[in-house]
């Protein structure tokens, strides 16, 4: 992303979050009351999106954890967490976390040279904990309120301020090192499926307990993404680690 790409990013996060009000997550009335003004149209992306995820990512996720064995599920849900490891690390610099920026530099390091390319996740076993961070979250830090909540096409659940983030993390992504448009569409799509299916099981579970699954998503959105301290931070649906493949029947 060029430096002209990244000023312009900036000017417009400036503008997009004095329109959106830089409304605060915290008070009475929960996040989604105050920070979804536009509920009416983000109900029908996202009723879009859940028909999508429906018929088209669930089957071909759910082929995909039958078809792949979990070794190397794991090892490329790893590549994709050892590139992340190197984006969260500029963005803790950003932020003014030295030391975890050291710690997360180290991780990717680690990963990188005696893991083969991130495909083993040596750093966790040695004790580096992983500590995921985007523009966005180095936004908030800086101060600025998450501003509206948006539900994109395709894309999901953001806010003012993560939309204006998107472009420089997007180019922070593993399939930033291909220049061909098949080969970055490849990659997308690989950790697109791959991220769902780990959260094939987790996202089966809430069909059972979310009323109303448009509020429960909007809510865990906005609580997650308005906490910056590591302890406060949380996820809501914890992706499945690729389970062992059942070992072979032998013959009588």
């Amino acid at each position: 992303m060029s430096q002209r790409s990244i000023w312009r990013s900036l000017v417009l996060l400036s503008l997009a979050l004095l329109l959106g009000g830089c409304a605060s997550l915290r008070g009475p009335g929960g996040p989604g009351q105050k920070l979804d003004p536009w509920e009416s149209w983000n109900r029908k992306v996202f009723s879009f999106n859940d028909k999508l995820d429906e018929h088209v990512l669930v089957p071909v996720s759910t082929a995909y954890s039958e078809l792949v064995p979990a070794p190397v599920r794991q090892g490329i849900d790893n590549v994709f967490g050892n590139v992340n490891d190197a984006w969260s690390a500029v963005n803790l610099v950003l932020q003014g976390r030295l030391r975890a920026s050291v710690e997360q530099g180290m991780r990717f390091a680690v990963n990188t040279v005696l893991g083969f390319g991130g495909i083993l996740d040596i750093s966790t076993e040695v004790g580096l904990e992983k500590k995921s961070e985007d523009l966005g979250k180095t936004f908030g830090r800086w101060g600025f309120g998450t501003g509206a909540y948006i539900v994109w096409p395709l894309f999901g659940p953001s806010s003012v301020r993560d939309t204006v983030a998107m472009p420089a993390d997007w180019s922070a992504s593993p399939s930033l090192v291909f220049r061909e448009g098949s080969a970055k569409v490849a990659i997308y799509s690989l950790q697109t499926i791959n991220t769902r299916a780990n959260f094939l099981r987790a996202s089966q579970m809430l069909e059972g307990i979310a009323l109303d699954k448009y509020t429960f998503y909007r809510d865990a959105y906005l609580q997650r993404r308005g906490s910056f301290s590591d302890d406060e931070e949380f996820e809501v649906l914890t992706p499945d680690k690729p389970e062992p493949d059942p070992p072979a029947q032998s013959g009588p």
